[in-house]
């Protein structure tokens, strides 16, 4: 029973550890025998997947030995039966959170092009304040123009010129 309850600890404690180590063993294993293996087991050598199995192995066999008094090969095949599962768990779950992506961060590249208008006044060659649009919120940058630019102007944003300002040219319409 200790042994079972040990591996069980090991397996939490493991656990804990992947919260900063995971992703080692698939660095580790992922160029052995000449790259062979990279991407073969995609997750499979996970801290948090081998931390399930050798969890579940542990209290698993505990619970078995504890409540049904069978021997200890009976223990181990049920402990060894649910840590399969749980690892198996384990690797489909982490997949599945791996795989829910967000929508791309916007930069200021994707500034170039939109519409804006004026809130502080542009003077030729000097800065002022415009007011756009960046994944749905209203932003204001730092603002230059060649020619001089009123408040309440449209303008359209010809370059970004650092992360908080962006040339613009008044819309003529």
């Amino acid at each position: 029973m200790t042994v079972f309850l040990g591996l069980g600890i090991a397996g939490i404690a493991l656990l804990a550890l992947s919260l900063i180590f995971d992703g080692i063993l698939e660095g580790l294993l992922g160029d052995a025998l000449g790259g062979l293996l990279n991407g073969f087991f995609d997750g499979l050598l996970s801290l948090p997947v081998i931390a399930g199995f050798l969890s579940m192995l542990g209290f698993g066999g505990a619970i078995v030995l504890g409540t049904t008094g069978a021997g200890v090969p009976l223990a181990l095949t049920a402990g060894a039966l649910a840590g399969v599962v749980a690892a198996w768990l384990t690797w489909k779950f982490s997949k599945a959170l791996m795989r829910d992506q967000t929508t791309a961060t916007p930069r200021g590249d994707d500034l170039v092009g939109t519409s804006g208008s004026v809130v502080t006044p542009i003077p030729a060659d000097g800065y002022g304040e415009v007011l756009l649009r960046l994944a749905g919120q209203t932003v204001k940058f730092s603002a230059k123009s060649a020619v001089p630019v009123e408040r309440g102007a449209e303008i359209w944003v010809e370059a970004t010129l650092s992360t908080t300002s962006v040339t613009v040219r008044p819309v003529e319409r």
